[in-house]
């Protein structure tokens, strides 16, 4: 089974630690209805990205008075997915309750999340599913200029966590997410929770592993660093 050592491990929230997608797909669902769009399709495209770009793009929010109204549509979108019921998806509590239990006195912290959702979401988000929130913080959509696919999300993560970027595994589900930490200097490990082994590998992500799920990654501590056991077989 491959290893992989870095100083910690960022990981994606929604379709990488928790499963939203029944409340995800009620949402959109609700906005396509109301603004005239397909919502399965807008909910596809938007996968991994900032719902503030994707809403403003499919809801055709263009001028100020119309973009003025986008703060409180996300809210009440994010309040649809949660009353959607998001669960913890297979392995994740575990692999960070490896991630922290093992942790050992060192300058850094072992991991955190960095997400798409707002700040106001992802402690619900987590509160709702059981995840527990990272000891060195979270970044969200509102602490970065630019979302993923760019690499700000992961560089701001990789700053919370007091690392190098380039000494850092990105997990992520979503394409978007994975050119995000790839532009960062990351090296990336791809879950199939919401797209195929063959949807990723066409979508030009390129990640360094991919594996069904997080059942089959584990994490340990040694001399300070995290040493993760991936097993990437079919």
């Amino acid at each position: 089974m491959p290893t992989i050592t870095v100083d910690a491990v960022l990981f994606d929230m929604d379709g990488t630690l928790i499963d939203s997608t029944p409340g995800v797909l009620a949402a959109w669902d609700q906005f396509g209805s109301k603004y005239g769009f397909d919502g399965i399709i807008a909910a596809n495209e938007g996968h991994g990205r900032r719902l503030a770009d994707t809403l403003g793009k499919w809801c055709r929010l263009k001028t100020a008075e119309e973009l003025s109204v986008r703060p409180a549509a996300i809210v009440r979108f994010e309040e649809a997915v949660i009353e959607g019921g998001p669960i913890p998806l297979p392995g994740a509590i575990n692999l960070l309750t490896e991630i922290d239990a093992g942790s050992s006195p060192s300058a850094h912290f072992g991991w955190t999340i960095v997400t798409s959702g707002m700040s106001v979401y992802t402690p619900k988000a987590l509160a709702s599913t059981g995840v527990p929130l990272p000891t060195a913080g979270y970044v969200t959509s509102d602490d970065v200029k630019h979302g993923k696919p760019l690499p700000d999300p992961y560089l701001a993560g990789a700053a919370r966590v007091g690392v190098d970027p380039k000494n850092c595994l990105v997990v992520e589900d979503a394409p978007s997410g994975l050119f995000a930490g790839r532009a960062a200097g990351a090296r990336t490990l791809a879950v199939c929770t919401s797209h195929s082994r063959d949807a990723i590998i066409a979508s030009g992500a390129a990640p360094d592993y991919i594996v069904n799920d997080l059942t089959r990654v584990s994490a340990r501590w040694v001399d300070g660093k995290v040493v993760v056991g991936i097993d990437d077989s079919l």
